[in-house]
């Protein structure tokens, strides 16, 4: 019994977490409001056991009277005002909680995942993923010509151009410098296709600078699906295709298979590859 009541009473004070400030308020209210009742029943309580022994000093009715109007409003005042310190207090550690969460996974100039957080995403697709890398053209001669105030404007550009292009359930991460992954679960029909209407638009941008328009281009490498292999097996075939694609001119793209497959011929270009 003595258990069963100590766990009740746990229970009842745990605050456990928010999701909003009125989630405190009306969580403060209700258990301040059931606290002061039950003060309220306890004074009541030891009143009636001190009249019942003889105990009392003081007459029965004056000493219910002053314990309901003194004991629950000050129960409810005392217990509002700490669980709403102690609830805005876990609530405001939560969310701070979860904002570092989020920074800890955010490549913060493109907004992306980062590496780390796109490899998590990664080992949660156990049935295997289908992976595209892209990789600026000639990104250090624009850092060289324009600064690296103009890289970051063509890294923001790119970015958003890959999250057009490739909504959820697809997975877009800044992984490098000029380096981006995209990744999805599965064998994904078109994928070339898409990566190559990603491509094409990139291309076809001009980004705006605070040292004048530019226009940029990638390469991209496609690894697709293939079940049962760990992120460096994957991340090795398109890391080869973007290699291919980075030789063979830029400004293209070329899957891991047409590097396996001499009979299929290489994009080159806006080539349509069969």
């Amino acid at each position: 019994m003595i258990g069963a009541t100590r766990k009740w009473i746990v229970w009842q004070l745990s605050l456990g977490e928010f999701s909003c400030r009125s989630d405190v308020v009306r969580y403060a209210l209700w258990m301040s409001l059931k606290i002061a009742a039950f003060a309220y029943g306890l004074n009541l309580a030891a009143h009636f056991a001190l009249y019942a022994s003889g105990l009392l000093p003081y007459d029965l009715f004056d000493a219910l009277v002053i314990a309901t109007l003194l004991t629950p409003p000050v129960s409810f005042i005392v217990s509002i005002a700490a669980y709403l310190v102690v609830g805005f207090a876990i609530f405001d550690l939560a969310v701070s909680r979860v904002e570092l969460e989020r920074l800890s996974r955010t490549d913060m100039l493109s907004g992306l995942l980062n590496r780390r957080a796109f490899l998590d995403a990664y080992e949660r697709h156990s049935a295997g993923v289908s992976l595209v890398l892209f990789d600026i053209d000639r990104f250090k001669s624009i850092n060289d010509a324009r600064g690296h105030t103009a890289g970051d404007d063509v890294i923001v550009s790119v970015a958003r151009s890959l999250l057009a292009a490739f909504p959820e359930p697809f997975t877009c991460a800044r992984i490098g410098g000029e380096e981006f992954a995209v990744q999805c679960g599965g064998d994904v029909p078109g994928l070339f296709e898409r990566t190559e209407a990603a491509r094409k638009a990139i291309a076809s941008q001009l980004v705006e600078t605070g040292q004048g328009t530019v226009r940029v281009s990638v390469s991209a490498g496609i690894a697709n699906y293939s079940s049962g292999r760990d992120f460096a097996a994957v991340f090795a075939e398109a890391d080869r295709a973007l290699y291919r694609a980075k030789t063979d001119g830029r400004n293209r793209t070329v899957t891991y298979a047409q590097i396996e497959s001499p009979r299929v011929a290489r994009m080159g270009g806006d080539t349509a590859c069969g």
